[in-house]
């Protein structure tokens, strides 16, 4: 059989493991079982958790820097940050208010003042753009927090700053956004990776709060907190992707960002379009294969994109719990290590043994539909 071309383009999961890491032994794996093979690897991200990473990996001169944040719960984090050679700051809301930062879920008190104050950090040291990836956040304030950090200030009914978190938003009454710091030269891009509107039955709290902790009447107190936000500000809560990070797009959208699907952008500058020409196989992956990938997520995008591309299209997930999706093949690092703790321990080494099980998979029924279609 002759070589063939495979692209490993899989997103961090999220937790466990980079993209940079996974895709290295997805390679690993597929190489000991087919050693003529040409891989290339692209990890990516879609705006959560591995943003930074992807970045760095893909533009050359990136500067890697820290600014110490207070966490979505006070605690004091380091959170990195990449300033790019033509001015741009890449800032990652996961790595300075991201859910994993917390010893225990808080959905009234987490907060995004951390990447706010990244954010501040990156525009004090003279960044002319900014580019925000959401995903991963440990609450649901509206980015209440990170335009405090901006120099907004959210009022309760006698003019007192209400307190930080969901608790705040349910007290707010007006905001004001005079001391408000302008937006770089080169403007603000949000990299979201869900289309979620703030509120409602498909925003923020309907369907990511229970992640964050939040019981079904605690969901019903954040949308109502949200809607409450929505009202004193001149954005559209339906604005498709508002909800990621707990509403902290919609916190960026009043500031005046703009909002971008993160995995297509991730994806468009790793060249990952150029990267799948002539590609027999692509491989991606994430950290869970569920009903959400399809909304945005870079597995979704990545299929899409290799699909162009004429390619076969194989997902590697740390657990599988949909069939649904136009891929070829999935695997799931958790039936392969015989349960999710065993794949947590070592996803690795699971996501190597995933390598060589693709390896081996039959391509010939799918390049014949192919040629069919």
């Amino acid at each position: 059989m002759s070589p063939l071309r495979v692209v490993v383009a899989p997103d961090s999961f999220k937790g466990s493991a980079s993209a940079v890491t996974v895709a290295a032994a997805v390679a690993r794996g597929w190489l000991d079982a087919r050693s003529d093979d040409v891989l290339v690897e692209a990890p990516l991200a879609d705006g959560g958790e591995g943003t930074l990473d992807a970045f760095e990996a893909a533009v050359p001169g990136a500067e890697r820097r820290t600014t110490m944040v207070p966490g979505p719960d006070d605690r004091l984090v380091e959170a990195p940050w990449l300033l790019l050679p033509d001015g741009t700051a890449v800032v990652e809301l996961a790595a300075a208010s991201g859910l994993t930062l917390l010893a225990e879920p808080r959905p009234y008190d987490a907060h995004t003042r951390g990447v706010g104050r990244v954010i501040v950090a990156a525009l004090d040291a003279g960044a002319t753009a900014l580019v925000i990836g959401l995903g991963g956040s440990a609450s649901t304030d509206g980015g209440a927090g990170l335009l405090s950090e901006l120099g907004a200030r959210l009022l309760d009914s006698v003019g007192d700053v209400v307190p930080d978190g969901a608790h705040g938003l349910a007290a707010a009454a007006r905001i004001d956004l005079g001391a408000l710091r302008p937006l770089p030269a080169r403007g603000v891009t949000v990299l979201a990776d869900v289309t979620n509107p703030l509120t409602g039955p498909h925003g923020a709290a309907a369907v990511f709060g229970p992640q964050k902790g939040a019981s079904r009447d605690d969901v019903l107190a954040l949308d109502d907190g949200l809607r409450r936000f929505s009202q004193l500000v001149d954005v559209d809560p339906d604005t498709a992707g508002a909800g990621a990070a707990g509403g902290a797009a919609f916190g960026l959208l009043v500031w005046g960002a703009s909002l971008a699907p993160g995995a297509r952008a991730v994806s468009d500058l790793v060249g990952l379009p150029r990267l799948v020409v002539g590609a027999d196989v692509v491989i991606t992956g994430e950290g869970r294969l569920d009903e959400q990938t399809a909304d945005g997520k870079a597995v979704s995008w990545v299929t899409r994109v290799a699909r162009d591309a004429g390619a076969s299209v194989f997902v590697v997930a740390g657990s599988v719990e949909t069939s649904d999706g136009d891929h070829d093949l999935a695997v799931s690092l958790s039936d392969l290590a015989g349960g999710a703790g065993e794949s947590l321990l070592n996803p690795e080494s699971w996501a190597e043994r995933a390598g060589a099980v693709l390896a081996r998979h039959d391509l010939t029924k799918e390049r014949a539909s192919r040629r069919r279609d």
